[in-house]
């Protein structure tokens, strides 16, 4: 389609493949005259989630200033961040792959799921050997190649370089992180700090959403997600 729909005018001469969605943003193809050209980028738009066009776009200036710790074989990697006609996009070094969420509407072959998992776990040791806390480990920022094996982090908007750091008991519909998958301590409800083991936690869920084709738990409202966390278990999932 042509790009003057999504980023308006003056863009009538470029074209646009948007590849998906995610809250706050869009991850797209743009190009003009070039159909087998172009540049991969993720533009802040507005959403029906909490983000707005500012915080999304703070996400993305936030992401590229971590393009130093990032790497391509196992991130999204930022290239740079344009201006251009009005339009802030986050360039990046995309080389396949959908993000994880495409992939979990039902429980995974194990063969795959195996493949993927350690795929994943191997790239958030990198990413912690780097000294970085994602804060936002989701199927959703999880770039998976079902062709070549190869898995890739992305959403690094509220990504970490402190080795540990407390979250304020804020109201939960304004914690930074999503939070189906979000740690207890990420909540800020019990006494503990946010390092890199909440990580962990947050591909655990992934991991049992891969597993089972579903979340650990459901919710209706931010309060009862973080009751969950703290307070509920999971059911087995050979139930």
């Amino acid at each position: 389609m042509k790009a003057s729909v999504l980023f308006g005018a003056g863009w009538e001469t470029d074209s646009l493949d948007v590849l998906w969605r995610d809250a706050g943003r869009v991850f797209c193809r743009v190009s003009r005259g070039d159909p087998d050209g172009g540049r991969y980028a993720l533009v802040p738009v507005l959403s029906e989630a909490e983000h707005s066009i500012p915080d999304s776009l703070n996400r993305l200036t936030h992401e590229f200033e971590l393009r130093e710790y990032l790497e391509s074989g196992w991130a999204l990697r930022p290239l740079e961040l344009v201006r251009d006609r009005g339009q802030t996009m986050l360039v990046v070094d995309y080389k396949g792959g959908e993000p994880l969420d495409r992939l979990v509407g039902q429980p995974m072959e194990i063969g795959e799921l195996l493949r993927i998992a350690v795929a994943l776990s191997a790239a958030l040791r990198h990413l912690h050997g780097r000294g970085l806390v994602h804060k936002d480990i989701k199927s959703a920022n999880v770039l998976a190649d079902r062709k070549t094996g190869h898995v890739r982090l992305t959403g690094f908007g509220i990504a970490s370089r402190l080795p540990r750091e407390r979250q304020s008991p804020d109201p939960p519909e304004f914690i930074a992180g999503t939070l189906a998958y979000m740690s207890p301590e990420q909540t800020g409800r019990v006494n503990r700090s946010i390092d890199s083991r909440s990580d962990l936690y947050s591909l655990g869920v992934t991991l049992y959403e891969m597993l089972t084709g579903c979340l650990p738990f459901t919710a209706s409202d931010p309060m009862e997600w973080v009751h969950c966390h703290i307070a509920r278990q999971p059911a087995p999932p050979h139930e």
